[in-house]
């Protein structure tokens, strides 16, 4: 089992008083967080950091005096501290938040808003998991990594019962259905950027907000070949693009005839998460089957895994990102332990892997 040997160290930046306040209540309320401190802005922080080292920083990004990003390329180039953004969900604020995770921000969260009691519970629930996944993460670490218990919420059961993968007759067109998590944004970015314009279709699940997922996919349909779009329901599955499912929403692989399209729904949070891996792995089993090719990239916990042991047991080709590539060796572990995966290869081998295998 997983467990913490010292609470994480949390350095709260924002330059609004109420979002400081509302964060420290969230982390405060998990027992494995403690707020060593707030601050309005970059420079305050930097006092505070030059008495006491946190183990992870939140930072906003649009902040007087000095904004986020600067803050951040002083911090990866002095002192790296994991750093987790916390954004409001604003064009502005969302294109910003896709620069700092490629000057070496762990994660990318929206800022928590007042609604129902539910989504104040998701609310904590992605935080604390962002704080906990960047305090193990390969930044800085030269010890072991804290060990952390992570309960799950649902399974895919919860978005698309579990039944027996149906049988699909080999085609010539493949489907690539890829998850990931904490450091996957840039994982993301090297596969896709590797890819010829003609690769086959592919579906992605990376944990992230909604309206940040447009701007990932807006990015890197910029630097890829092939077609980058965040996903919307029906869109069809084809060569030379890939879909992103769009955040808080899952995305389900159909078919229908030759034609693989997804669907795009709402539901809880499957292995704390919206969209989930497990989920889109689910329906690529049940869809696909032999058609497929499974990726599982960096991440913190197991959403995926299960997924991705349905994918081969109904004869798709599977693939986990090694350890000394990933962020975090969570999600790809959990599959390997599962004995779900055909193959774990470096991040910079996996687009040729999959090619050789479509």
């Amino acid at each position: 089992m997983i467990q913490l040997k010292s609470k994480i160290k949390v350095l709260i930046v924002d330059d609004s008083a109420v979002i400081r306040q509302t964060l420290s209540n969230i982390f405060e309320s998990d027992r494995h967080i403690e707020v060593m401190g707030t601050a309005s802005d970059p420079y305050m922080a930097a006092k505070k950091i030059q008495k006491e080292i946190p183990d992870v920083i939140t930072l906003d990004v649009e902040m007087p005096r000095m904004d986020g990003i600067t803050f951040l390329k002083k911090i990866m180039t002095q002192h790296p501290i994991p750093v987790v953004i916390i954004s409001s969900l604003t064009a502005k604020g969302t294109e910003t938040a896709m620069r700092a995770l490629e000057f070496g921000a762990v994660e990318v969260i929206s800022k928590p808003q007042m609604h129902t009691k539910e989504f104040i519970e998701e609310s904590r629930i992605k935080l604390c998991d962002a704080v906990k996944a960047a305090s193990i993460a390969k930044l800085r670490r030269k010890t072991p990594p804290k060990e952390i218990q992570v309960q799950p919420k649902y399974s895919a059961d919860a978005v698309l019962p579990h039944t027996a993968a149906r049988s699909m007759l080999k085609t010539t067109e493949k489907v690539v259905a890829v998850g990931a998590s904490t450091g996957g944004t840039e994982a993301i970015k090297d596969f896709l950027m590797a890819l010829p314009h003609d690769s086959p279709g592919i579906v992605i699940v990376q944990h992230m907000p909604e309206k940040f997922t447009r701007s990932f996919a807006d990015r890197l349909n910029e630097l890829c070949k092939i077609t980058v779009k965040e996903a919307e329901n029906n869109d069809s599955v084809i060569r030379g693009r890939a879909l992103i499912a769009p955040g808080n929403f899952h995305m389900l692989l159909k078919r229908s005839g030759a034609r693989y399209y997804v669907e795009i729904k709402e539901g809880p949070l499957v292995n704390r998460h919206r969209p989930a891996v497990d989920v889109l792995f689910r329906s690529t089993a049940r869809y696909a089957g032999k058609n497929a090719i499974g990726i599982i990239m960096t991440g913190m916990g197991d959403d995926g895994a299960k997924g991705m042991l349905e994918m081969k047991e109904a004869g798709a080709y599977t693939i986990a990102q090694d350890e000394a590539s990933c962020v975090v060796f969570g999600m790809p572990k959990e599959a390997i332990k599962l004995n779900a995966v055909n193959k774990t290869l470096p991040l910079e081998n996996i687009a040729g892997e999959m090619l050789r295998k479509q």
